[in-house]
């Protein structure tokens, strides 16, 4: 079997001169194995992290001193700012805080918020600020003191018209926008302690109509539609009689502000219309300024200005879309219920 096995492993004739029995017995006895290569790219980072060698967290020099030049002049050690963001849920007043005086709506605890608030606020209930102008149409009251009346109409200098469009906006707040004055009125401020106290607008109409006095009355009787039963002043429940006192209470800060706002509705006129000249379109006074007669002042100024001829009676001014507060001051001041009053 040796001799066989080694005239098998001997050089064949057909083999090349270079060929050994070695290669020939490797060949045989161990077979090539396949050649595996393996490539390895390189995946992409970060700037600041990676290098031209590759190596993370290190940086060559000229990277560094154009990082350097890039934050010169900076101050790294500025604090930063968080905002708090709320989530609202549907509910309008979630972060807004209503003022109860002046209607106005803010957010408690914010700076700007609350400088808003404070300056509206004064504006509001004292008056709005007024440094006064060099020329002015004055007029004069025996009564009036340390307080003026001032008169600007449409052809005064845009500063004063300027000043009178400030004051229609805070009146709009309570009369309603839109409708409070046009180009043939005529503006009567009442200036006190460098402030705009009150406002009355003027304008000249032709025709107005006399009120019934009884007319608000019966519109406030048959408003509901039902019959007015008189209530018994006694309650009794078998042999116990309860006797009914009534305890009248004054009248709250809402319930005069509702009866400045609310209108009469339907007023009840006489159907022949009277000439005026004179017609009383919106007043306005401050809160803090009101039960001061100044529309009283602004009124008597009104009579003794508006023409140039004569002095108007007290009767003899129109009132245009009374509030219930209108209406007393008109009554009271003209001494009638009858007064004139006028559509705008």
């Amino acid at each position: 079997m040796q001799k066989k096995i080694e005239s098998f492993f001997k050089h064949s004739s057909n083999l090349p001169p270079s060929a050994n029995s070695d290669d020939l017995f490797d060949g045989i006895r161990a077979p090539k194995c396949p050649e595996i290569r393996i490539k390895y790219t390189r995946q992409p980072t970060r700037v600041e992290e990676s290098t031209s060698d590759g190596i993370i967290g290190e940086e060559s020099f000229e990277e560094q001193i154009e990082k350097s030049e890039k934050f010169k002049g900076k101050n790294l050690n500025k604090k930063r700012k968080y905002a708090q963001f709320h989530l609202e849920l549907g509910q309008s007043d979630f972060l807004l805080h209503t003022c109860k005086v002046c209607g106005i709506q803010y957010t408690k605890g914010d700076e700007t918020d609350e400088k808003v608030h404070t300056s509206f606020h004064k504006n509001y209930t004292h008056g709005i600020p007024f440094k006064g102008w060099r020329q002015e149409r004055l007029i004069h009251l025996p009564v009036l003191e340390r307080d003026r009346i001032v008169v600007v109409s449409n052809c005064d200098p845009s500063a004063q018209m300027k000043k009178v469009q400030e004051v229609v906006k805070m009146m709009e707040i309570e009369l309603g926008d839109g409708w409070i004055f046009h180009e043939l009125c005529e503006v009567y401020l009442f200036i006190s302690s460098q402030r705009v106290a009150g406002c009355m607008i003027v304008e000249p109409i032709s025709t107005a109509h006399k009120l019934l006095s009884d007319s608000v009355q019966q519109l406030s009787d048959s408003a509901s539609g039902k019959e007015v039963i008189p209530k018994a002043k006694t309650l009794q429940f078998g042999t116990i009689c309860f006797q009914r006192e009534v305890s009248r209470k004054g009248s709250t800060h809402k319930s005069s502000e509702a009866m400045d706002s609310t209108l009469l509705g339907s007023i009840v006129c006489e159907e022949e219309a009277t000439p005026a000249s004179c017609g009383i379109r919106a007043i306005w006074v401050s809160p803090s300024n009101r039960r001061k007669h100044i529309a009283t002042h602004l009124l008597d100024a009104v009579r003794k200005s508006f023409s140039t001829d004569y002095v108007l009676e007290h009767s003899q001014l129109a009132f245009s879309n009374p509030t219930t507060a209108g209406k007393a001051l008109a009554t009271n001041y003209t001494g009638t219920g009858s007064f004139l009053v006028y559509k705008t």
